[in-house]
């Protein structure tokens, strides 16, 4: 049906690695992987296996889990797209520690499940992140070059009317000068 890669983490798994809920849904227990380093994870390939024929108006959908946290939409692959590379943003721990009946810590998990496309938000979430995450650090790099030539008067800030034109001049020259340096704001 489907199977997994951890990349530099783990060979390729099948389904048999995750435990079946019902019939169009599993869990893998990152616990039984990789202990409570689970946050340590940070990508998953998931793909079809060539025998499976998932409709085209399905998906199967990955979710994430942390312990004590609700399930995190990461995306999906279907019959035009049978593979994917999926950032895994594990969600902050809900609360205190949580424990199951038995007393055992709750772990983390990824879950699986055929579900219908139309439902599914975005399927390229990696994509949207990365964008935001973009616009975040060269927000933050203006905000860090406008606040070294900020004045005070009174409740409001001052800055030189020229402040925009001379941020981006020098934001452009750094990225000539320096291919790495547009790189770090990717990450």
């Amino acid at each position: 049906m489907f199977g997994v890669v951890f990349p530099n983490r783990s060979f390729p798994m099948d389904i048999s690695s995750f435990s079946q809920i019902d019939t169009f849904h599993w869990i893998l227990d990152m616990n039984t992987f990789v202990g409570e380093a689970y946050d340590q994870v940070h990508e998953l390939c998931i793909f079809l296996l060539n025998n499976f024929t998932l409709p085209p108006d399905k998906a199967l959908a990955v979710y994430i889990q942390s312990p004590g946290s609700a399930f995190f939409f990461c995306g999906a692959v279907t019959v035009a797209r049978p593979s994917a590379v999926l950032s895994l943003p594990w969600p902050e721990p809900g609360g205190q520690l949580q424990l199951t009946a038995d007393a055992t810590p709750l772990s983390a998990k990824i879950g699986v499940s055929v579900e219908d496309l139309a439902t599914l938000p975005s399927l390229d979430v990696t994509a949207e992140k990365r964008i935001e995450r973009l616009a975040m650090k060269v927000g933050e790099n203006l905000f860090n070059f406008m606040q070294s030539f900020c004045g005070v008067d009174g409740s409001k800030l001052v800055v030189p009317m020229d402040i925009l034109d001379r941020w981006f001049k020098k934001f452009q020259e750094r990225a000539k000068r320096d291919p790495e340096y547009l790189k770090g704001f990717a990450l």
